[in-house]
């Protein structure tokens, strides 16, 4: 097995050690540390509890009262809001009813979801946000003509639902953000082999999820993942690299020593997250079957039903209509500057493959001089993606007006025509143009059974300069978990990434 150290180096303070260094030293350390008698008592659980463990109870525990704290503000200023508690009677009721909710949602799991994720996002908590809001005002419905002597109507019922929803959505996602200011990241130890470790470094890093990874133990085989089996060798990793979780990627075929690897790494008492390789072909809509104490996972079939596309249709319509009607000043100002700015048209239209391999023609604010496809084979050397994608961060192609439109990513609004015309949805996989789809083969052309997006998983994720095999895995992922959720998540996640000038 080799330990690799790989906290970085990010100050040149006089004694700091240069990451080589702490490389050398954590398996020198490591090493020595295996070679030393070490009692255990009573024969199982960490030799000494190292300050990984100390820290990841003390982060539940700040992470757990953040919340609380925040769905009692939420709760307090949603009753207020509603208008029907006036007098001092009425105080003590909502005194009464804040701890209820903080109740529905411990029932709901909302306060320990953090403790188990990595990427810890407050919109994808909202269904059951939504869920315990609902089931709180019917609580309140029902009990409070007892409680104040006076009846809610229905509009007042709705009214405490959404205002609960939102203030608590809003309240927990400041939460968070101040909880990520007292609590520092968490530290990661990567344990699987060579190219899995380091794929899961890299997608650690480029993410927004408060983590890190500090170390990686890379497994040359079944030996290597035997030897940590023992609490012993397991813990002495954990405290050399002093790592708050653990990701554990399988390197065998036989799942004994992966579900033992696991039970040893609970027992020494930090986070574990796994990463099931069979994930990364059914996705998360998978459904959990339990025969006599076996558990099995029931994967949904590939692609949408008939109801399910007329679902996804009418919310691109609707969508669709509203955001072009109030965009419409918008695009005219966008059109007069482009045309006032440089020769051409104004739109830029371009042959993309659609649903089924069909192919359309997209429509886009034209940002780049009228010969910009004519210049494309002179600057391929200055590609920056792998794979048959084409793009360049600084384009010399591009015009002032076209700079700005596609830092703001304006200049993809045209497509709602496309959304319109069935050519394209509002989400969905990445449209390709025609020479890049020619490089998608075999089964991962499947992809294609949905329409292309405006938006996407890869769009979201600040993909835009991943690999092609990445994108296609993301895009196939998308088209078999489909949920109309879903969407609406990407889309709700695009309006920050966008503000931010993140770009298309």
């Amino acid at each position: 097995m080799l330990l690799d150290v790989l906290e970085p180096n990010t100050d040149d303070r006089p004694g700091r050690r240069s990451a080589p260094e702490q490389r050398h030293s954590g398996r020198a350390r490591f090493r020595r540390a295996l070679t030393r008698p070490h009692p255990v008592p009573g024969g199982t659980g960490p030799i000494t509890e190292s300050p990984g463990p100390r820290r990841v109870r003390l982060r539940e525990r700040i992470s757990r009262r953040m919340l609380a704290i925040a769905d009692m503000v939420a709760m307090t200023v949603a009753l207020l809001s509603i208008g029907i508690w006036q007098t001092p009677e009425s105080g003590f009721t909502t005194l009464a009813v804040v701890p209820a909710f903080i109740l529905i949602s411990k029932l709901a799991g909302l306060y320990d979801r953090d403790d188990l994720v990595l990427s810890k996002s407050t919109l994808d908590e909202a269904p059951s946000l939504a869920q315990a809001s609902g089931l709180l005002a019917l609580v309140v419905w029902l009990t409070h003509e007892v409680l104040i002597g006076e009846n809610m109507t229905g509009g007042q019922v709705l009214w405490l639902w959404g205002a609960v929803f939102v203030a608590t959505g809003v309240a927990r996602w400041v939460a968070r953000r101040i909880a990520r200011r007292l609590i520092a990241g968490e530290r990661c130890l990567v344990i699987g082999d060579r190219p899995t470790a380091e794929h899961i470094r890299r997608k650690i890093g480029g993410s927004r999820a408060p983590a890190r990874v500090v170390a990686t133990a890379r497994l040359d085989g079944e030996a290597d993942l035997r030897a940590l089996t023992e609490v012993q060798a397991f813990s002495l990793l954990v405290n050399e690299c002093d790592a708050d979780r653990v990701i554990i990627a399988p390197v065998t075929t036989d799942a004994a020593d992966t579900i033992e690897l696991i039970r040893v790494a609970k027992a020494v008492g930090v986070r574990v997250s796994v990463l099931p390789r069979v994930f990364e072909v059914v996705g998360t809509a998978v459904e959990f079957d339990d025969v006599e104490g076996m558990t099995m996972l029931g994967v949904r079939h590939f692609g949408l039903s008939r109801s399910s596309w007329l679902l996804k249709r009418v919310f691109d319509v609707v969508g669709g209509a509203l955001i072009l009607l109030a965009c419409s000043p918008l695009l005219a100002l966008i059109a007069l500057a482009i045309r006032l700015e440089s020769r051409g048209p104004v739109f830029f239209r371009q042959t993309r493959v659609g649903r089924d391999g069909h192919h359309f023609r997209i429509f886009k604010f034209r940002t780049m001089v009228r010969d910009a496809e004519a210049l494309k084979d002179t600057l391929r050397e200055r590609n920056e993606v792998e794979g048959g994608l084409f793009k360049i961060a600084d384009d010399p192609r591009i015009t002032r007006v076209g700079r700005l439109l596609r830092a703001t990513s304006l200049d993809e609004l045209p497509q709602l025509l496309n959304v319109l015309a069935g050519e394209m949805s509002l989400v969905g996989p990445r449209p390709l143009v025609v020479d890049e789809d020619r490089k998608v083969e075999g089964l991962d052309r499947s992809r294609l059974h949905l329409t292309p997006g405006m938006t996407g998983h890869w769009q979201v994720l600040g993909s835009s300069r991943i690999p092609m095999h990445e994108m296609v895995g993301i895009d196939y992922l998308y088209v078999a978990n489909w949920s109309l959720w879903q969407d609406i998540k990407i889309l709700l996640r695009t309006v920050p990434y966008v503000l931010s000038r993140g770009g298309m």
